[in-house]
């Protein structure tokens, strides 16, 4: 019996050590994943030395000069860049509700310095060209292209402070026209890393650190990966930039997304993959943003203007940001933020200058996107809400537009005289809408997602951070169910049944077992013919 039992036990492991050996798939390379690591790890080598043409080698005496010789060769690049969005800060296209429009920076409002118009002085060192002073800039002059800005490849080039476009009288003009290519991620960072007054203010995920980062902070861009550019995602044909920057844009076309390099079926498991059908890349894969710097999540205007012993005066957190300015008011930083997540459908609305407010319906949205879980186009998408308060007119009940800058006092500029009601005034002068003198300030918000910063995958969010009832990431989409986070009576109901029934099932079908096993082994000794040797 005994040697029965042991080939039995035997048996058994044997079993199962070949089920395991049948069953276990080792887990699989992603060919797909190392192929794109190859492509993008390659480096671009220019072949081109501009140091050798003559055209170059001279004394610039003017930013326009190095325009006329770029194009000299280039020709006609300039007549591309002078249709792009980057030069004329605004497209032509369909915007939800209104049909077409021109939109763009040239014409938004946000909530961070509100607008452009009447403050292109200070907001034109993050344009393409040269002279930005007033509305009066001439966008067909292609001598006013500035090159320099997106192809400096000596990392001397830059704009100066409120010197409507031009170059800081300290750049070298030869040098940089001379040291030429393709950009750079600090080409691109001069202006998306620090638009909105400071380094990460805005996005939350675009920030100077990502010049030399680490895997941990972004996959694609780390110095110690295969350090992609900004160019590499955003490709550019005819000087036209893939991507959109949806405070500023309304279609879903020329879109850089994941899917490009990715596509829909990016994982191994099929069980992800069929996550894509309604949950973004950037959902799972940005568990957080401003990993490294913080971001401005709130902006109060309604605290600037005040003064200590008549002078304006700044405070700064642990970090060294400013908390309070007495310029723009008080702020709220944080970093290493979880993003909040929002149905998109890659439309968004816009409010317009001289759009009527709901005061019964705020805070205002000053960029809405747009999407629902009914939406077949619409995936769940990761967001920074930029949250605070601006000026209105509280008579006619729209946003005003203040004269913000101005070189110096008198000229009405809120950061000049602290004067809310002659910088509304001047401000509203300037967009052609009347201004009943009366004011206040109401909340306001400003989404915009999130793309950068991706977590390497063992670091991007797992079944339990959004499957769950107490903590869920997605705690705040309503509207359809979700395994594990939510309950439904019925099909507690049933499940606790079935349960309850499987239970009883077994317990009942191995008493029964039991049961006739007794009365089998019982019977069995009650009808044995007694050895007739005993």
């Amino acid at each position: 019996m005994k040697k029965r039992n042991l080939l039995i036990i035997v048996l058994i492991n044997f079993s199962v050590i070949v089920l395991i050996n049948l069953l276990h798939k080792p887990e699989q390379p992603n060919l797909a994943l190392e192929e794109l690591k190859v492509a993008y790890a390659k480096e671009d080598i220019s072949s081109v030395d501009h140091t050798k043409f003559e055209i170059l080698q001279q004394d610039f005496e003017s930013p326009q000069a190095v325009t006329e010789a770029c194009i000299s060769c280039h020709t006609e690049r300039h007549e591309e860049v002078m249709e792009s969005s980057h030069w004329n800060w605004e497209r032509v296209s369909y915007v939800h509700g209104r049909g077409i429009k021109a939109l763009g920076k040239k014409n938004v409002i946000n909530n961070f310095c509100i607008s452009s118009q009447s403050n292109e002085q200070a907001c034109a060192s993050c344009h393409i060209g040269f002279g930005m002073s007033d509305d009066t800039f001439d966008f067909e002059n292609a001598r006013n292209v500035d090159c320099m800005v997106c192809h400096d490849n000596s990392e001397e080039y830059l704009k100066g402070s409120a010197a409507a476009g031009y170059p800081d009288r300290t750049v070298n003009l030869s040098k940089v026209a001379q040291s030429v290519g393709n950009p750079m991620k600090s080409n691109c960072g001069t202006c998306h890393f620090y638009s909105g007054g400071g380094n990460n203010v805005k996005h939350g995920d675009l920030e100077e650190a990502l010049l030399a980062t680490t895997r941990e902070v972004d996959v694609h861009m780390a110095a110690n990966g295969i350090d992609m550019t900004c160019i590499d995602c955003h490709t550019a044909e005819n000087h036209e930039m893939q991507g959109r920057l949806y405070s500023v844009s309304s279609e879903n076309t020329n879109r850089a997304t994941c899917e490009d390099c990715h596509s829909n079926t990016p994982h191994l498991e099929d069980l992800l993959n069929t996550h894509t059908a309604k949950i973004a890349c950037q959902t799972c894969h940005i568990p957080e943003y401003a990993k490294e710097n913080a971001t401005k999540m709130a902006w109060e205007w309604s605290e600037a203007g005040k003064l200590k012993d008549g002078v304006p005066y700044h405070e700064e957190d642990s970090m060294g940001n400013h908390t309070y300015l007495s310029i723009k008011g008080k702020f709220v930083w944080a970093n290493n933020v979880k993003p909040e997540y929002v149905w998109f459908n890659g439309h968004a609305k816009h409010y317009f200058m001289g759009d009527t407010i709901d005061i019964d319906n705020l805070p205002l949205k000053i960029n809405e996107l747009l999407g629902s879980h009914e939406d077949m186009q619409s995936k769940i998408y990761p967001v920074k809400i930029h949250r605070g308060d601006q000026i209105y007119d509280k008579q006619y009940k729209y946003l005003i537009q203040p004269k913000l800058y101005a070189a110096q006092e008198g000229d009405s500029a809120f950061w000049k005289d602290f004067n809310w009601h002659t910088a509304a005034a001047a401000g509203m002068k300037r967009v052609n809408l009347p201004y009943s003198g009366e004011y206040d300030f109401i909340e306001t918000e400003m989404y915009w997602p999130l793309n950068h910063m991706v977590s390497p995958a063992e670091e991007s969010l797992q079944c339990a951070d959004c499957h769950n009832s107490t903590d869920s990431r997605l705690a705040s989409l309503a509207g359809f169910y979700m395994p594990g986070r939510d309950r439904d009576m019925v099909l507690d109901g049933i499940g606790k049944w079935l349960i309850i029934l499987t239970v009883l099932g077994i317990v009942i079908h191995g008493g029964v077992r039991i049961y006739f096993d007794f009365k089998n082994k019982k019977y069995k000794v009650l009808n044995t013919e007694p050895d007739v040797n005993d």
